[in-house]
């Protein structure tokens, strides 16, 4: 039962709500239709990425329906907004993938500025996409208002020809038509059934990466993560958290209150655990940064290295996130990691009880193959790998779920282009040679400007069968859902004169996921000459929201971060 809360003494919203000479604000809110009533309850900011962008997007503010039902049922006055989002999908494999990464401060920046400049008390944040879900999570910590964290839910899997398929088998079938293995008539029918719903791309790529992250780091309901975006209980959970939220006020329980160190360590544990998306060692490091937390890419990989692989996922797996759902969700893949030491159970939750207490209620399901038990892994190590070394002092990470162990260590000769560009056309027209390591730079959070994903470009090559006899690495990122030898996030980034700047074509580069290393076999006498020898590249970023961005964004190792964060803050939001 939610006590009703009279006194907004302490609350934002009383700024805007109370006294006489809050007569002209109050009026603005009588025009909307509210009642006196529903004026003097505490404000509850529901904020969505709805949008017609994409299908991850497009059930979002039908599900903000439900939560602002749930508010309203717990005497709390919901007020709903949209922001942003860019979707890598679409964006992907062109100029517009350099939207995406700032669109993830977008998104935290201009839900902070909304709740800020209307006064409201606590957030209810749905987010479908890639960065948006991150987006999200950290305007919570930042505002520190008691929020709650809805995922908009999955896409269901295609079905082509009696085999389930995804986004990314149509990715893949691009560098099978670029090599006769496939029909543009069967591409066409491809394009057409691959996505027939609403929702998420649908295997462990970067959406559901960060939608597992969000129920294990604290800050959405056991389940509500998992279920599909078609399933009709996604309503329920909305509601559930919109009178949820209300509770979570009554008590003061604030995000920063369960994003604790111990909670990033938890969130680290399910993705390398899930073989989740390289794009969380960027975005936990962002979120830790608006706690005032240091927790880089390092940490990252730290708790990436001692997790055990359970989850047999796509894109280097079987299934899909709708089949974890079906045999247990989230709940299961943590109980699991809980129970054999592999997670905090004291850390606290939105239910208002730790970890350990919401697993309470959580049973093993013997009857299913999706994911593993924790002591009996697929794969002792975790399905991300971070690596270091003269190429990458700074970081880099690689995802190896799936990946057989010998083919973890890669040698070969660089092959180097200044841009995802060149390196798309070299493999479209096949001019790039087995054994190669191909070098995409110039794309890291300053340089790109925007850090783009290269999915395009690994998916070709696997669509060519060549998907394992060639390694990749840059500046840059890739996607959730690419698969192979692929190593991202190499920082410094070669903007700021990173080694990755410094090779040349037929440097010597040896990657080796099981030791953590990647390094070109040049002397650092070598590299400090050539460093001489280097000048800065521009890019065509030179106004608007990505000039502004490449100016102030940070290195990757940090989550490439914009602002200086909760350790200069003095005062947040929550306590105005």
């Amino acid at each position: 039962m939610v006590t009703r809360l009279n006194d907004k003494s302490k609350l934002p919203s009383r700024h805007v709500t109370e006294g006489p000479d809050r007569a002209p604000h109050r009026s603005y809110l009588y025009a909307m239709g509210l009642t006196r009533e529903q004026i003097h309850q505490p404000l509850v900011g529901v904020a969505s990425c709805w949008n017609e962008a994409a299908p991850c997007n497009i059930s979002l503010m039908r599900q903000a329906q439900a939560v602002k039902k749930g508010v309203a049922a717990a005497h709390g006055t919901p007020r709903e907004f949209c922001t942003i989002t860019v979707t890598d999908g679409i964006a992907m494999g062109h100029g517009g993938m350099r939207a995406s990464l700032p669109s993830r401060e977008v998104i935290a920046d201009s839900v902070e500025l909304t709740m800020r400049g209307h006064a409201y008390d606590a957030l209810v944040g749905l987010a479908g996409c890639d960065k948006s879900l991150p987006g999200m999570m950290m305007a919570m910590v930042r505002l520190n208002v008691p929020s709650i964290f809805i995922y908009g839910g999955s896409i269901l899997p295609g079905s082509f020809r009696g085999k389930a398929v995804t986004v990314q088998d149509l990715f893949e079938a691009v560098g099978k038509v670029a090599v006769g293995d496939m029909s543009l008539e069967d591409l066409d029918e491809l394009e057409q059934v691959a996505c027939p719903s609403a929702g998420a791309c649908g295997a462990q790529f970067t959406a559901n990466t960060m939608a597992t992250v969000s129920e294990a780091i604290g800050l959405a309901l056991p389940y509500s993560a998992g279920a599909p975006a078609p399933y009709e209980i996604r309503d329920k959970f909305c509601a559930t958290a919109g009178e949820k939220v209300m509770e979570l006020l009554a008590k003061q329980i604030r995000p920063r209150d369960i994003v604790t160190r111990k909670a990033l360590e938890n969130a680290a544990t399910v993705v390398a655990a899930s073989g989740g998306s390289t794009n969380a060692a960027l975005h936990l490091p962002a979120i830790a940064h608006e706690c005032g937390i240091e927790f880089t890419l390092f940490d990252v990989a730290e708790i990436f290295r001692r997790t055990p692989y359970i989850a047999d996922l796509k894109p280097g797996g079987r299934y899909v996130a709708k089949d974890m759902f079906e045999v247990g969700g989230i709940p299961l893949l943590m109980k699991t990691l809980l129970d054999h030491g592999f997670m905090h159970g004291d850390c606290m939750t939105v239910t208002g009880r730790t970890i350990a207490e919401n697993m309470d209620r959580v049973t093993w399901n013997p009857d299913q193959d999706v994911v593993y038990p924790a002591n009996k892994p697929i794969t002792q190590t975790g399905g991300v790998v971070g690596l270091k070394g003269n190429l990458a002092p700074e970081g880099a990470i690689v995802k190896v779920a799936g990946m057989p162990t010998e083919k973890q260590v890669f040698t070969g000769p660089a092959r180097v282009f200044d841009g995802e560009e060149a390196c798309f056309e070299a493999v479209q027209s096949r001019t790039y040679k087995q054994g190669e390591v191909l070098v995409i730079r110039y794309e890291g959070p300053r340089g790109g400007p925007g850090m783009r994903e290269m999915l395009s470009t690994t998916a070709a090559l696997y669509g060519q069968g060549m998907g394992d006899k060639v390694a990749l690495i840059t500046d840059g990122r890739f996607s959730g859902a690419t698969r192979g030898f692929c190593v991202g996030h190499v920082g410094p980034e070669a903007a700021v004169g990173g080694p990755i700047g410094l090779i040349r074509d037929g440097d010597m580069i040896t990657l080796d996921a099981i030791q953590g290393t990647l390094n070109v076999a040049l002397s650092d006498e070598e590299l400090a000459e050539r460093r001489k020898a280097w000048t800065p590249r521009g890019n065509t970023a030179t106004s608007g929201y990505l000039w502004k961005y490449a100016q102030g964004v940070g290195p990757a190792l940090y989550g490439a971060v914009t602002h200086p964060g909760g350790t200069k803050e003095t005062q947040s939001y929550a306590d105005v």
